[in-house]
């Protein structure tokens, strides 16, 4: 592969799930090669997440999140990789006041555009830094409108691995991320909302494949930090996440 040694594999990272002490995320994905150099691969893969109840932090209490998301990547260069995505989020919706019931749940539906660039730090050490730019649209079960009717957000991130060892490719990765958004909505009045910082995201993982498999191996922990939360007072929402990733070589048609 002429490319395939330089590509950095990023892990599944969770999605923010509101207000919560702690939370889990879990996914399963399909990775597959679609050329011959190494270049250009489509990553598959359905989700879920739970979350607490905002007096406790049992991370499994509720439901939080089913997400389905397709993303094809292109590194046309060594160090440059764009990317598109569709995905589909089913989120329930939650009483604020103790038992904490459920009221109701909000569908959405995203489109998004990535560009990064990965800078070699020497041989184990590299530094990608990535914009992303998403179209969220927002419906409720019936598909009608909801008090938010569609978000324009920009997310900006800095990720640095170090490569542990080049057996079964072992890794840990920090990054952070910061979200912007504007949102169109629907109630009160139609209006739209200023476009401002919203959320910080704290990560670290550890990845590697399972020897003598297909699999990648993900586990790692997020700090989510919303603007103007209840959590933030608590240090935010504390995430553990995992994802299992079956790597599929290319097939010539």
């Amino acid at each position: 592969m002429l490319f395939g040694s330089l590509l950095l594999h990023a892990q599944i990272s969770p999605p923010g799930l509101g207000e919560a002490n702690t939370a889990f995320w879990g996914a399963f994905g399909v990775r597959r090669q679609l050329d011959s150099l190494g270049t250009k691969e489509a990553l598959s893969y359905i989700a879920i997440g739970r979350k607490s109840e905002p007096d406790n932090d049992n991370l499994l209490s509720k439901q939080a999140i089913v997400v389905l998301n397709h993303e094809v990547y292109h590194s046309f260069t060594p160090h440059q990789q764009y990317s598109y995505a569709f995905s589909y989020r089913r989120q329930p919706q939650y009483n604020e006041v103790s038992p904490y019931e459920k009221e109701g749940l909000e569908q959405e539906f995203r489109i998004y555009g990535r560009y990064a660039y990965t800078f070699n730090l020497g041989e184990r050490w590299k530094l990608k830094n990535t914009v992303r730019q998403e179209f969220r649209k927002f419906f409720d079960p019936d598909f009608h409108q909801v008090e938010e009717n569609l978000q324009l957000r920009t997310r900006l991130k800095s990720q640095i691995t170090y490569t542990l060892s080049s057996e079964n490719h072992q890794k840990l990765a920090l990054s952070v991320e910061g979200l912007f958004s504007a949102s169109y909505l629907n109630e009160p009045d139609p209006e739209w909302t200023p476009f401002g910082y919203r959320e910080m995201r704290i990560a670290a993982y550890y990845m590697f494949r399972i020897p003598n498999s297909p699999f990648t191996v993900d586990i790692g922990y997020m700090d989510d930090l919303i603007r103007g939360s209840e959590s933030i007072h608590k240090g935010g929402v504390h995430y553990i996440a995992a994802d299992l990733i079956w790597d599929l070589p290319y097939h010539k048609k």
